[in-house]
């Protein structure tokens, strides 16, 4: 048995989420981005979203860690409350110390070096000693395969050891909850399959992951439970081979014709 089905094991008798989001709603303006969302995490859980640009997807995961702020509902993560129009304070600070997120630009600090972009904010934020962030970040980096780049800067990388020195960084604050935000869509085709393999690996360790991605092949491997949104809504959820396979919602069916057949 590996790490992923013991933790599959374990969250079977574990009762409480660790997010939680009731009847959440979002708008940009006159333009309803999120409606009603409702939704529950499990420790150890892989939730993989799917859907058309612009259905919201990645708006519901920016809501998750305060990166968005939303009109109405609840949001919980790991016990922490977020609040509509931003009124969290506190909560909003222990949140981003406890959730991890990869966006699809790399947002990796130029001038510093690999192994200091990935040691800075467990120094900054969670006050460790410089010798214990350094041996966090080298381990890593090795872990995501990329060790013998930590005297680099970002610019001499390509973009996937870019990604996988993103994914280091966010690891460092070991985080209880890691948020991908398309994290392969602004790379080469050749570079997508190293970002994915440390994203693989990752899930088989069980950590909670909630995952935005085109990467269709990617989402029926990895993910215990595949969302699917349509203009805002969840429209259909299950198991991957269920949604994939035999998807029951008629925008489900569409969808999946037309990105499956590339």
């Amino acid at each position: 048995m590996n790490d992923k089905q013991r933790a599959q094991e374990t969250l079977a008798g574990q009762n409480d989420p660790i997010v939680r989001l009731d009847k959440v709603n979002k708008h940009f303006g006159s333009l309803h981005v999120l409606q009603d969302i409702d939704l529950a995490v499990a420790p150890g859980e892989v939730v993989v979203i799917i859907g058309a640009s612009g259905s919201g997807k990645s708006t519901l995961i920016r809501c998750v860690n305060g990166l968005e702020e939303f009109q109405s509902g609840r949001i919980e993560v790991d016990g922490n409350q977020l609040l509509p129009y931003g009124k969290n304070g506190r909560s909003l600070q222990t949140i981003r110390t406890e959730v991890g997120m990869v966006f699809q630009q790399f947002n990796l600090f130029p001038h510093l070096s690999v192994r200091d972009n990935v040691t800075l904010a467990p120094l900054k934020v969670r006050n460790i000693s410089r010798g214990q962030a350094v041996e966090t970040a080298e381990r890593l980096l090795e872990r995501v395969g990329i060790a013998d780049q930590a005297d680099k800067y970002p610019g001499q990388l390509s973009g996937g050891q870019q990604q996988r020195v993103a994914l280091a960084r966010a690891l460092a604050m070991e985080p209880r909850l890691m948020l991908f935000d398309e994290p392969t869509s602004a790379l080469d085709p050749e570079m997508i399959g190293e970002v994915l393999d440390a994203m693989r690996e990752l899930a088989n360790d069980g950590m909670t992951m909630m995952i935005v991605t085109h990467e269709m092949g990617f989402a029926r491997e990895v993910a215990d439970r595949v969302i699917f949104i349509h203009k805002g809504r969840i429209v259909e959820q299950g198991p991957p081979e269920r949604v994939f396979d035999s998807p029951e919602h008629e925008r489900t069916q569409s969808f999946l014709a037309r990105v499956l057949k590339h």
